[in-house]
């Protein structure tokens, strides 16, 4: 292949006229490039340089060594050096020589364009015919040999890693800012872009565009610019990352761990190594590592990686070398990156921003070389470099899935520093493929230093059998790491089911005695096991390292079991609930019969699923494998399982009392328990007076008066009614009420008024107990005997046994001023309760009450019909009866009646009684169903019951609009 070439000064007068133009050019290049081309020739000397300089001085004039992309897709590559004076003898002159490459052709026999600096097939002046001569190859000078790039390297040492680092961002995105090298001469910028191919993919390094000087670093086009100090600054320009070499060393360090490498590999002056560029970072960190170059962490970390995902075809040669890099050191080595750790962690706390990396005990980069030569050093008017943003390095998703996508297979691999716990979690996962696979004297180290990183860095533990290690490796560890390990069991600061538990695992490993420490870890993860969580996190299993650690070590699953009995005995519901689902094998440890309890019963269902609690209660007390007779704590534990937050109903508590036996309960101090089930039980528990009179039997000699009284009550509440009532009634009631001598429970007087109301309600009252009611001006009582006259169960019986209706009226009608509160109660029941379902009766009904009032004399029959007679002579009745008596209202009820304001002499009801009836406005006397029954959908029209007597009738009571539900 030959080149084609351009030959570009200033010439005199010729065919193409004068000055500066092509004065040579090859067939074949296209001359629309030349306008193009000769934009990106041009040379102007340095401004610190003489103007009129000599032949010797000529020879230290920069060369613009450069490779440029042009518009067609083809490159240039190009040299211009300063020629003085042209023909003319005007000063100023330059002469470029360049060789153009068609798009996607490269140099003779694949060279990079790099090694054609300084190549004897470069002209200072144009041929003498005016005709390129033909090139088919471009020797390299010989000036850029490796010992002689390794020195140079060593010089930079600390440019390295930031060009490196820029170099890496520079090909890996296209927008990346040009790098602008600053140097005192441009054969080092050759050296820089030397350098920089050494460690790109070869792909890559063909692709790269640079030029080794120029005096207006902004209107380079290339991606490398070499510049003097004393060109152009572009100091403040975001688009360039610039480099200056003849000023101070950048301070801080690099993250970017692809760049470190390459510097650090440079440095060690072995660049043979990256003769496999394209590998990628895990492959030349191992390389490196292999080679015996000291990485830093993150490279340890690519190192170990790869190695993890190669180690089934890697040779034991590498596997051996490999672990011997990583764990050079050994202990002693992770001891001293701990610290340092802990320091930088310590030193960002207080400093409050990001800390400068400090790794492996000693700041990177570490190599420093001498100081660059040059009479022109001094402070940088350049600025200090940018250093690029961290990418994701080789391995990471981010990288994965660029390689998927076939984004250049030859990429430059990307950056990113890995963390400490990144290092051990590489370690670990090349561990967990070598172990077993080599022999045990290979892996004992790598062993070694995962778990003394994971111990004394405190992070994740891995789980490490006895194969791991030599006898030697382990009896070293368990005497550097004993303190740390048991130092990690008592930190109270971890959960106790996390890393604590790790190390109990470890100290079993190393034989370390731990022994001491084992009841307070139980402790903590017996609380940790049943403390509250949120919603929906109660019932879930127990880790599964806790449940080895339960199977696998029995002094820790005795003083676990024993923490969690003991809670189990003082909360067992929540115990029951967070332990629900958790999996524990109680049946391992017999002695813990509360949490037994507590793990067979469910976490919700108190029933057992069966619906019978008392059946369920003993399924409970069945799973402690104890008897309650044995140890009465677990009767204790059942109830709060079984009842937790509740009372037993009357005939549980009474089962419960007579299965068990009041010395039982007596010795699990639950017979309180059981005297609250019947004190605060509601009124319609029927089993709650069989339960007064159990307790009143089995503990006669230790209730405290009101206890006695209120359990009295309940009982004689349920002999009412039966042959073992007896006589006086509700003076019995009342007496046993005042003897309590304390407050009685508002259930048990709610129960004992209402059971002596009903009673009194009954077909057949002895008059003496009435009286006795009217006599007393009990206020409760006599509400007690209103709610149940108002109650459906005696509308019922009055609508439909007219008998009932005789005895009703005269009990309401009898015993008239013996109290102001019997009078209203009585006045009420007769006017809201009684009036509208006699009214309602048919003739036949009302005749045979009339009859049985006859019977019982002639002034109950006539006080009847005059209550009975409407207008006014039933006012006038209904007040000498004792309904027409002022005074205080009572409560309005739902329904009832309300005659217009201003009538004298009427009775006017409270509104909204319910069961009163309402009548319709503007009807005078007439009495109309109530609308909206409480609790029920609407009454229907014609009950049996409703009276609507015709409208007008002069008299009678007129509601105001709206009444009936105030």
């Amino acid at each position: 292949m030959t080149l084609a070439q351009l030959h570009y000064t200033s010439a005199p007068p010729g065919p193409d006229g004068s000055g500066f133009r092509f004065t040579a050019v090859s067939a074949g290049v296209p001359q629309g490039l030349l306008r193009e081309v000769e934009q990106l020739i041009g040379y102007e000397p340095p401004r610190d340089f003489p103007a009129r300089p000599d032949a010797e001085q000529l020879k230290g004039f920069p060369k613009a060594f450069s490779f440029s992309e042009l518009g067609d897709g083809g490159r240039l590559l190009s040299r211009s050096v300063y020629t003085g004076a042209d023909y003319s003898g005007r000063w100023g002159n330059f002469h470029a020589h360049a060789f153009h490459l068609p798009p996607g052709a490269l140099l003779p026999d694949g060279v990079l364009p790099i090694t054609a600096w300084e190549s004897p097939r470069w002209a200072d002046v144009t041929p003498p015919d005016g005709r390129p001569g033909p090139v088919d190859r471009i020797e390299p000078s010989g000036l850029l040999r490796t010992d002689s790039l390794v020195a140079f390297a060593r010089s930079r040492a600390e440019w390295l890693a930031p060009f490196f680092a820029d170099l890496r961002a520079l090909t890996a995105h296209s927008d990346a800012g040009q790098i602008v090298l600053v140097e005192q001469d441009s054969a080092d910028v050759a050296q820089w872009i030397a350098l920089a191919c050494s460690v790109l993919p070869r792909e890559q390094a063909h692709r790269l565009t640079f030029t080794t000087y120029t005096r207006r670093p902004q209107q380079a086009r290339q991606q490398i610019v070499g510049a003097l100090p004393s060109s152009e600054p572009v100091a403040h320009d975001h688009r360039y990352r610039v480099h200056d070499c003849t000023g101070q060393p950048p301070a801080e360090p690099v993250a970017d761990t692809w760049a470190d490498l390459c510097a650090r590999i440079w440095c060690a002056g072995r660049p043979e190594l990256f003769l496999d560029a394209d590998a990628g970072l895990g492959r030349l960190a191992v390389t490196a590592l292999t080679a015996g170059i000291g990485l830093r962490t993150d490279a340890r970390t690519a190192a170990a990686r790869w190695s993890a995902d190669h180690a089934p075809t890697l040779p034991d040669t590498t596997v051996t070398a490999v672990v011997e890099g990583l764990c050079a050191g050994g202990v002693a080595a992770v001891r001293r990156k701990v610290a340092v750790a802990d320091v930088r962690g310590e030193a960002a706390v207080a400093d409050g921003h990001r800390v400068s990396a400090v790794r492996d005990g000693h700041r990177e980069p570490a190599v420093r070389g001498p100081e660059p030569s040059g009479s022109h050093r001094r402070a940088s008017q350049w600025g200090p470099p940018s250093h690029p943003a961290a990418v994701p390095h080789p391995g990471s998703a981010a990288a994965a899935d660029a390689a998927a996508s076939g984004e250049g297979a030859a990429a430059v691999p990307a950056a990113g520093a890995a963390p400490v716990d990144d290092e051990l979690t590489a370690l670990t996962a090349l561990l967990a493929r070598i172990d077993g696979h080599v022999p045990t004297a290979v892996s004992a180290p790598l062993a070694a230093q995962v778990l003394a990183s994971a111990v004394l860095g405190r992070g994740p533990v891995p789980t490490l059998g006895a194969g791991s290690f030599t006898a030697r490796a382990r009896a070293d560890l368990a005497h550097e790491l004993a303190p740390a390990v048991r130092a990690g069991i008592a930190d109270v600061r971890e959960p106790a089911d996390g890393r604590p538990l790790a190390l109990l695992h470890v100290a079993d490993l190393l034989d370390i005695d731990c022994h001491d420490l084992l009841p307070d870890l139980a402790g903590r993860l017996a609380r940790a096991l049943v403390e509250e969580r949120p919603a929906g996190a109660a019932g879930s299993p127990c880790p599964p390292a806790l449940l080895d650690a339960v199977h696998g070590h029995p002094s820790l699953r005795i003083a676990l079991f024993a923490a969690l009995d003991a809670l189990a005995a003082a909360d067992p519901a929540t115990v029951a609930r967070m332990l629900s689902g958790s999996g524990l094998p109680v049946g391992l440890e017999p002695n813990s019969p509360h949490l037994r309890m507590c793990v067979a019963a469910p976490g919700t269902d108190r029933t057992g699923g069966t619906g019978d609690r008392l059946a369920y209660f003993h399924d409970v007390l069945r799973a402690a494998g104890l008897s309650p007779l044995a140890d009465t704590a677990v009767l204790r534990t059942a109830l709060d399982l079984v009842w937790a937050g509740e009372l037993p109903t009357g005939q549980e508590a009474s089962l419960l009392l007579n299965q068990l036996g009041s010395d039982t309960h007596r010795a699990a101090g639950t017979r309180d328990l059981l005297i609250e089930a019947a004190l605060a039980a509601p009124a319609d528990d029927p089993g709650v007076p069989v339960l007064a009179a159990d307790l009143l039997r089995c503990f006669s000699t230790e209730l405290r008066p009101g206890q006695r009284a209120a359990l009295l009550l309940l009982e004689f509440a349920g002999l009412l009614g039966t042959e073992g009532e007896g006589e006086r009634w509700v003076d019995r009631v009342l007496a046993l009420r005042d003897s309590a001598g304390e407050a009685v429970p508002d259930p048990v007087t709610e129960r004992a008024f209402g059971a002596v109301a009903r009673r009194l309600l009954g077909r057949t009252v002895p008059e003496d107990e009435l009286y006795a009611l009217a006599r007393s001006g009990e206020p409760a009582l006599l509400a007690a005997y209103e709610r149940a006259g108002r109650s459906d169960r005696v509308g019922d019986r009055l609508r439909t046994v007219p008998p009932y209706v005789a005895a009703r009226f005269s009990d309401w009608s009898a015993f008239a001023g013996t109290t102001p509160d019997w009078d209203a109660t009585r006045t009420t029941l007769l006017t809201r309760v009684l009036r509208p379902i006699v009214r309602a009766l048919p003739a036949e009904d009302l005749a045979e009450i009339e009859a049985m009032l006859g019977r019982a004399g002639r002034g109950k029959l006539d006080a009847f019909r005059a209550w009975n007679r409407p207008g006014a002579l039933g006012r006038l009745a209904g007040r000498l009866s004792g309904r027409g008596r002022r005074g205080e209202p009572a409560a309005a009820w739902h329904g009832d009646v309300e005659p217009p304001a201003g009538r004298r002499g009427d009775v006017e009801p409270p509104t909204g009684r319910h069961g009163d009836v309402e009548p319709p406005t503007g009807r005078h006397g007439d009495v109309e169903r109530p609308t909206g029954w409480h609790g029920a959908g609407e009454r229907p029209t014609g009950r049996y019951g409703d009276v609507e007597p015709p409208a007008g009738r002069h008299g009678d009571v007129e509601p105001p609009a709206g009444g009936g539900h105030r």
